[in-house]
């Protein structure tokens, strides 16, 4: 009986590399670096005196100041009890987890603007939770802690979805192992799952961090924009452009642009680092 022609590498669907890293380079082109190539090009007719006088007014620094530390504040956040949360869907079986497992997603589906003011309504001083902390002293509207809490909403996902499938393909026979041999919970969890997870931690954080730097939607309404004091970066070149100042909108964009850029090294070199523990 003739044995039939060997069809390896032509049962494929997919078409060759070739063809298939030219339309991903031309995707990758016209979405991504032409419009960074039209920002730098446009950044270049600036001079360095005029860019460095543009970027770093007292405004604009103020802005800076409030975007990063409150977007570092909420992606540690969002380490913390995103890692908790996922723990609890990825171990525990309870009645409504089907439910909750599907409100982590709900701040990639609902608009961030309406995020923004449902978050204002519930923390404003007659809010349905404000009314309760404001007395306390605990403002979240109008204040940098309002950013915060829109920043942890729409940066929470990440954390969550990361993390999440980690936690249910970890081996449980190591951790049985470590309890037979005597380890304690606490000692268990900080030598065997913790450097399993590290990695998928600090990816998860860095995700969470990068999407608050360039979040503007749900900070809009619960922030109050009040210059030096609640106003972001990205709400600020939205204001440089409705005054028509596209040079100042510019050198804004172009630094938050330098320290995305600056922030994604700075992810790679820490997912190298913490892929480490887990070897």
């Amino acid at each position: 009986m003739k044995k039939p022609a060997n069809l390896k590498g032509k049962s494929n669907p997919l078409p060759g590399f070739g063809l298939t890293l030219g339309v991903t380079l031309f995707f990758l082109s016209v979405i991504v670096l032409i419009p960074f190539a039209g920002l730098a090009l446009r950044t270049s007719q600036l001079s360095w005196a005029d860019f460095w006088r543009l970027a770093t007014t007292e405004r604009a620094l103020a802005a800076y100041r409030l975007t990063f530390l409150a977007s570092f504040s909420a992606a540690v956040a969002n380490a913390i009890f995103g890692t908790l949360l996922a723990w609890v869907l990825a171990r525990y079986e309870f009645p409504g987890r089907r439910l909750l497992d599907a409100m982590v997603d709900f701040p990639f589906a609902l608009p961030t603007a309406v995020a923004g003011l449902t978050l204002a309504n519930l923390f404003a001083a007659n809010g349905w939770l404000g009314r309760f902390l404001v007395p306390l002293g605990i403002k979240g509207a109008y204040t940098p802690l309002g950013v915060v809490i829109a920043l942890t909403f729409v940066g929470m996902p990440f954390v969550v979805r990361t993390l999440q499938p980690v936690l249910e393909n970890l081996e449980r026979e190591v951790e049985e192992a470590a309890a037979t041999l005597g380890a304690s919970r606490l000692r268990t969890f900080a030598q065997v799952i913790l450097p399993s997870l590290l990695p998928a931690i600090t990816t998860g954080f860095a995700l969470a961090f990068a999407r608050a730097i360039g979040e503007y939607g749900s900070i809009v309404f619960i922030s109050g924009n009040l210059p030096f004091k609640t106003e972001i970066a990205p709400y600020l070149i939205v204001m440089r452009l409705e005054e028509y100042d596209y040079t100042g909108a510019i050198a804004l964009a172009v630094v938050l642009l330098v320290f995305s850029f600056i922030l994604l090294g700075i992810i790679n070199l820490l997912e190298q680092w913490t892929s480490r523990f887990q070897h």
